[in-house]
């Protein structure tokens, strides 16, 4: 029992070390992404019940389409994430026109109990709007 029986037990303790070091860090890791991912998934459903919008109207005249819904919810909502649908065909580029309680805003926030206003040129009248936020909470609404 010389100097391989040492020498041989000493290489496989520090093997084993560093065995152990590389489990417990990749362990650690993948608990984080674990834990991370829980909670944003929590983060979002917090924010999915305290969305809740509404279309207070939809009215047609003269070529002109006019959309309000309402943010009744907690949660300040971003224009650029809200989808607009009229008759099942997706909008786009309606930010720009948008008005929050009827006056033009730089922002694109959507806040608590404000109001939204959209307008679009339509040659025909179409039959139902629906308007969904990024949390995907939406509302719909027939034409009048």
């Amino acid at each position: 029992m010389g100097f391989s029986v040492s020498g041989s037990a000493a290489i496989i303790f520090a093997a084993m070390f560093i065995a152990f070091g590389m489990w417990h860090s990749a362990t650690t890791d993948g608990f984080e992404r674990v834990t991370e991912a829980q909670q944003d998934h929590a983060d979002d459903t917090l924010a999915e019940r305290n969305t809740d919008i509404e279309i207070q109207s939809v009215t047609y005249s003269a070529s002109t389409l006019t959309v309000e819904v309402t943010n009744n919810g907690t949660t300040a909502l971003s224009m650029n994430a809200t989808d607009v649908f009229v008759d099942n065909e997706y909008r786009t580029d309606w930010e720009g026109d948008a008005r929050i309680d009827d006056a033009a805003t730089e922002s694109d926030l959507w806040l608590p109990a404000e109001k939204l206003t959209v307008t679009f040129s339509e040659s025909t009248e179409p039959s139902r709007v629906k308007v969904v936020t990024e949390h995907g909470v939406g509302d719909q609404a027939e034409v009048v």
